[in-house]
Formats: structure tokens, sequence, C-alpha cells
């Protein structure tokens, strides 16, 4: 069973309230399944659902935040620990380092930077975990289009497929992170086309 698990998510508080109830069921899973909630430290949006509900089902929730962020007051006071970075890239790099798997929930351009790098980390080998898109509402199909797209003109390929699970429900999540676990360091011979 995984233990630490990156969850990528938005920070605005004027999300619809269909990704909210989904953040909130993916911290619910967790936390009941005693994984340990890895995010950006905020206290708004997705992010502050995400928090909230994990700390109320009495689960363990780290916030990795660059020093920038946590001066400008966005941190939230009450997870189980928050961790200052410097820089947005070092946030990502403690994230992939700890995490066992990442679970993108919908977002802004964070999330998508968050989730592409999980991505390309995987393509290449260096991250070789469980990459979870839950698609609430299919507000990843456009990206999930121009995934497609990439593979179909073979700027990826089809094997590339396998990096990452959709799901359309949080109630998916159980076994989408089981059965992403088959990629290796060894997959980086499937990098270069």
């Amino acid at each position: 069973m995984l233990r630490r698990i990156a969850v990528f998510c938005a920070s605005s508080n004027k999300a619809a309230q269909i990704y909210r109830e989904a953040a909130k069921d993916v911290a619910v899973f967790l936390a009941r399944n005693q994984i340990d909630v890895y995010y950006g430290g905020g206290k708004d949006g997705l992010m502050g659902v995400l928090a909230n509900t994990v700390l109320r089902e009495n689960g363990k929730i780290i916030g990795v935040q660059p020093v920038f962020m946590h001066e400008q007051g966005w941190f939230h006071p009450g997870i189980s620990e928050l961790i200052l970075v410097n820089t947005m890239a070092q946030r990502k790099e403690y994230l992939f380092n700890v995490a066992e798997a990442v679970v993108a929930l919908p977002g802004g351009c964070g999330t998508l930077d968050e989730l592409l790098e999980a991505i390309t980390l995987k393509q290449l080998g260096l991250f070789n975990h469980p990459v979870v898109i839950l698609n609430t509402a299919g507000f990843f199909n456009p990206l999930l289009q121009q995934l497609d797209k990439m593979i179909a003109e073979e700027f990826m390929r089809n094997e590339h497929r396998a990096i990452w699970q959709v799901i359309l429900q949080p109630s998916e999540l159980p076994e989408a992170l089981n059965s992403g676990s088959d990629w290796s360091p060894e997959h980086i011979h499937l990098a270069q086309i």
C-alpha cells in the first residue's frame, strides 16, 4: 500500500462545487487509508478543501511551499507540517522525491505544470510511480486530446499512454493507484522516437 501521495490542485476559491466535492472525496479516501498527503500548502480553493478534509478525517497533510508564497500568507495554518523551500522548482523537486504517486485534480497553470512535469519525468524513467488524472466533469479533456495528438503525430510513442491513468470519479482512485506502478527506469529507452 502506498504511504505518501502528492496531490496537485487549484488554489482558486471560485472553482465550481463539483470540483470541491471531488477534492473532498479524494481527501477522505487518502486519510482513511492512512496515506500521507503532500500538497502545495495552500489554504484556499481545492487545496483548502483537501487540507481541511484530511485534517477532519484525522489524516496527515504536509504542505510544501516557496517562501515568497508563505510571505503572502497563502499557507494553511492548521496542516500537519509546512515545509518551506526557496523556489517553485524546489517545491516540485521535493514533491517528486517524496511521493509514491501523483494525483492531479482540476487546477490552473501551476497544476498543469506539475502534472506535465510528472508525465515528463516518468517518460524519462525518473519518476516511476502512478500518475493519476481525476477528470472531473471532463475538465482535462482538452489536455488529453492534446496528448492524443502528440502520440498521433509521433511526438510521443503509443506506449507512453501507460504513463498516466485517467479516472472520472474519486471512487476509481484505488484501482488507478494500483495499476500505475509498472513503469521503471528502463523505460527511458522509449523516450526517444
